[in-house]
């Protein structure tokens, strides 16, 4: 199974429910964790600015390597979801280093 990889893309309207996207197993039928990260107004922000956030955003999850499976940013809404490997402590760590550059990210749930 081909796992979908970190998606940064802004969306506006996405065609299918975000639950038809996102991964809920890995290549190996093991039950993925998500959580979800509001950025409050990012999309009142510049353009220049909103553009800088996906940045950090994708510079933070791809430190994280594999264990991140599937990111999705929907501007529409300022949240990202992030489907991550069952690690004890990693969507802490993640949460943490995206607020090292993104102050006002807040960790909103987690499953």
């Amino acid at each position: 199974m081909d796992l979908p990889r970190v998606s940064l893309f802004p969306l506006l309207d996405a065609t299918e429910p975000l639950r038809k996207r996102a991964p809920i197993v890995d290549e190996n039928g093991k039950a993925l964790w998500d959580f979800m990260v509001i950025i409050p107004n990012l999309r009142k922000r510049p353009q220049i600015r909103i553009q800088q956030t996906m940045e950090d955003i994708h510079r933070i999850l791809s430190h994280f390597g594999d264990d991140v499976v599937f990111a999705e940013l929907n501007l529409a809404l300022n949240l990202l979801w992030v489907s991550i490997r069952p690690i004890a402590g990693i969507r802490f760590e993640i949460t943490e280093a995206l607020r090292t550059s993104i102050p006002d990210a807040r960790l909103v749930s987690h499953i």
